[in-house]
């Protein structure tokens, strides 16, 4: 959540940063008013309980009819503050609902617009001229099958559309790829994790995903637990409600994990292959850091998802995502998008998110330094999602015969194979 001094101090910005989001900006005045009642009720409070203190000094001293009359001041005061404490909760809590529903505030040179409003930052590698090369490109489904890795039809039996199983050499390149991209991380500094995919409600809202993502949230109504659809939830609430040294910083953790969303709104949008499905796994970078350190910190983790990509050896570009396109936690975005040959443009691979304070504060993870005790900054950023990556290498590597040939990053962790061959039928 944002920090309420801020929306005391400076409404407009606030208001704007609503504006530039397509979001409520009704929304800032109804929580400075909620706010007011807040602190006006406290005060109120406050007083009165202080004139109960005082007439009760009074009360053992006084007698005859001074004491039945102080008696019954003494009961009106305590209808009063009873009142008072009521009203005070009241628009606290209502104070607390307004600033969860509140998105975090936009860094003043994002891109204003929606989705397809970004600005290209950098472009890395060059897409193959497949004409050029005598052959028409496969999709990664028709290469997938040749090789014997991607099964959606079964997957479509078991479980339904938007699942898939990945078979003989599919599966051995998921783990070649998560082997690698956790062997990258971990040379970077970041700690290896394996994190819960279920996780209790207070996470899931704290990082933001029960607000306008709840719709691609799955939730076990029964054990009210949440299937996570990133390890940055876990990995956000891993210090939750903890105070953490300033001299630990930055914390930095590379979460592995399944990943579950529910796709909503999607119908019809990338149905063929697994582009987009409902399970997937993910290695994620997560960054716990000073707050004046934040804005260094998301070019690094660009720097490592561009690294990483480099290394397979896929053309991607890097976008500044547009404000209406953020996300409630992040206050800016970078997206690198790698090409996809059949489809003939670029589609996400990673993601960068800086979210200052934002989840911190609704996490309650704070530093201590020298200046005392304050909430810190968070950063979450994709280095690995393994289906699109899949798809992108299938893609872009392929050969005439539906031959893959393997990034040299992956070979070490394919036993040496430096090409995937098709499997007889």
């Amino acid at each position: 959540m944002i920090d309420l001094r801020l929306l005391r101090e400076d409404p407009d910005r606030v208001r704007a940063s609503q504006r530039a989001r397509g979001e409520d900006v009704e929304l800032v005045d109804a929580l400075l008013s909620a706010d007011e009642r807040r602190r006006s009720s406290g005060v109120r409070f406050d007083q009165l309980r202080a004139e109960q203190k005082t007439l009760g000094k009074r009360i053992p001293k006084a007698q005859g009819d001074e004491k039945a009359e102080l008696l019954k001041q003494a009961g009106e005061l305590s209808a009063a503050v009873k009142a008072a404490d009521a009203e005070q909760d009241e628009a606290a809590a209502e104070a607390q609902r307004l600033l969860l529903q509140l998105s975090n505030i936009v860094e003043p040179d994002v891109p204003v617009g929606g989705e397809e409003d970004f600005v290209v930052l950098e472009t890395h590698g060059e897409a193959r001229d497949f004409a050029a090369e005598g052959f028409e490109p496969k999709d990664h489904l028709e290469i997938g099958q040749l090789l014997g890795a991607i099964d959606t039809e079964r997957g479509a039996k078991v479980s339904g559309s938007r699942f898939y199983y990945l078979t003989g050499v599919g599966a051995l390149l998921e783990l070649a790829l998560v082997n690698a991209a956790i062997a990258q991380a971990t040379e970077a500094g970041f700690v290896p994790m394996l994190t819960p995919a279920l996780v209790k409600p207070r996470a899931m809202e704290g990082t933001g995903f029960l607000g306008q993502a709840a719709e691609n949230v799955y939730h076990l109504e029964k054990d009210d637990f949440y299937l996570v659809g990133t390890s940055e939830v876990p990995l956000a609430a891993y210090h939750m409600d903890e105070i953490v040294d300033a001299e630990s910083l930055p914390r930095r953790y590379a979460g592995f994990s399944p990943c579950f969303r529910r796709e909503a709104g999607t119908y019809g949008k990338d149905t063929r292959g697994i582009f987009r499905v409902h399970q997937f796994d993910k290695v994620e970078m997560f960054s716990y850091v000073a707050p004046e350190d934040s804005v260094a910190e998301h070019e690094r983790l660009l720097a490592w998802e561009k690294q990483w990509l480099n290394a397979l050896g896929l053309p991607f570009r890097v976008i500044d995502v547009a404000s209406g396109d953020l996300g409630a936690s992040a206050t800016r975005k970078y997206d690198c998008e790698a090409w996809i040959p059949t489809q003939g443009k670029y589609r996400e691979l990673t993601s960068a998110s800086n979210c200052r304070e934002f989840q911190a504060r609704r996490l309650s993870v704070r530093m201590r330094d020298e200046n005392g005790v304050r909430p810190l900054a968070t950063l979450n950023g994709t280095l690995c999602a393994v289906p699109r990556t899949i798809v992108a290498i299938f893609e872009n590597h392929q050969q005439s015969d539906g031959s893959v040939v393997v990034p040299e990053i992956l070979r070490p962790y394919l036993g040496g194979r430096e090409v995937l061959e098709p499997v007889a039928k």
